[in-house]
């Protein structure tokens, strides 16, 4: 969670890493999932340390009006530092769910609570990459250098981590981690520092 400067500066710059991008006036302007990452942590970092006033409802406006251009419901203080979205299209977050650090994300990924609950959401650990068509749901959590592949439907604990899930209902498929499938733009253990909620 983003509770100071330094900590949104941190947070910014691990993004920036992991989507491995050159921060430039011109991808401020044109690098649209660049752009609402940006306007992501700035709300986070606003709405945690208490900030209001003009700055917060422009923010609030930007976050807002590019989570329904790109078909993004991810809510403020879910992911860790090294966020990566990969592509344009619908990603839906519950707002329970904790993801760590260096999470690669793609389009249509699903990561809600189980059926009838509102606060039973996934935690993921650090360096995990959720394939495209992913849902994952309930109160679970997978351990850290998961790689979920595309489709699967995660819907019990793999806490162990390390290696790939597939398939309906997802099962350990391979030893093989998420390493070479994500950037690691923050390099210190997230899971060392407390996970809100």
């Amino acid at each position: 969670m983003i509770e100071s400067q330094q900590e949104y500066e941190e947070f910014l710059e691990a993004d920036r890493i992991s989507l491995d991008r050159i921060y430039t006036r011109l991808s401020r302007i044109l690098d649209d999932i660049w752009t609402f990452q940006r306007a992501l942590r700035r709300l986070e970092y606003l709405a945690n340390t208490g900030r209001g006033g003009p700055a917060r409802l422009i923010a609030e406006y930007q976050y807002r009006r590019l989570s329904h251009k790109f078909g993004f419901t991810i809510p403020l203080n879910v992911f860790g530092p090294g966020l990566s979205i990969a592509h344009y299209g619908t990603i839906v977050v519950n707002g329970g769910a904790r993801v760590g650090a260096n999470c690669r994300l793609h389009a249509c990924v699903n990561i809600g609570t189980a059926a009838g609950s509102r606060a039973a959401a996934p935690r993921i650990g650090d360096n995990c990459y959720i394939g495209p068509g992913a849902k994952i749901f309930g109160p679970i959590i997978i351990g850290d250098e998961t790689a979920i592949g595309a489709n699967a439907v995660v819907n019990k604990d793999f806490p162990e981590g390390h290696g790939t899930l597939g398939g309906i209902p997802a099962r350990k498929i391979s030893d093989t981690t998420s390493d070479g499938l994500l950037i690691r733009g923050y390099s210190r253990s997230y899971a060392d520092r407390q996970l809100p909620g």
